[in-house]
């Protein structure tokens, strides 16, 4: 039976960056995972209190610009979401290059086939940033969700660290995330498990 569930991403975290390297592996590798991908602002998550949030602060708006894009190409072109989602995650934290510049993103898009100039109006154009509001708000709100990656899955949220990449091998990916869904649906009672030193 497929196993439903929903990951938050930002293409500024390493954390998601390992865990979504998994979750593409294990999909494109055969996983029966029926994954929903959610937009998630660690750049709201730091507003503070008082303070407007993002999607009403323009300047702030190069910060999203590579969120928003990936929520573009999910709605719009899902079958080609895998390969902009890696590429995305590879351009920031593999080659260093700075996902703020709307150029960086479109030619990031443009390198696994499809328009970048194209995802970046649909950006313009306003929708994405109503999309990464909602999902954000009700993550937040709802499930008390701060940071990526959360694995949701029904009413339960459950943020993770990873601390290695699948590095394409797909059976590892596959057991990475059964182990950590395992885990997460199967024993609620722990809440909290981490290593006081990392082990590398």
């Amino acid at each position: 039976m497929s196993r439903a569930f929903s990951v938050t991403w930002d293409y500024r975290c390493p954390f998601a960056r390992n865990a979504h390297e998994h979750l593409l592996a294990g999909l494109a590798g055969g996983a029966d995972w029926d994954v929903r991908f959610l937009v998630f602002s660690l750049e709201q998550a730091h507003v503070k209190e008082g303070e407007a949030p993002v999607w009403e602060q323009p300047e702030r708006h190069p910060g999203l610009v590579a969120n928003l894009a990936g929520v573009v190409v999910r709605d719009r072109f899902p079958d080609q979401f895998p390969a902009v989602h890696n590429a995305l995650f590879a351009a920031r934290h593999d080659r260093g290059l700075d996902l703020r510049e709307p150029a960086v993103v479109a030619s990031t898009i443009d390198s696994v086939g499809l328009d970048g100039a194209g995802v970046l109006a649909e950006v313009k154009d306003g929708w994405p940033v109503a999309v990464l509001r909602q999902e954000h708000s009700e993550a937040v709100e709802r499930l008390g969700v701060f940071g990526v990656p959360t694995f949701i899955s029904g009413d339960d949220a459950v943020f993770v660290r990873l601390m290695h990449r699948p590095a394409g091998d797909a059976a590892l990916a596959i057991s990475t995330i059964e182990r950590l869904l395992d885990l997460f649906e199967g024993w609620p009672e722990l809440n909290e498990f981490k290593h006081t030193k990392v082990l590398r």
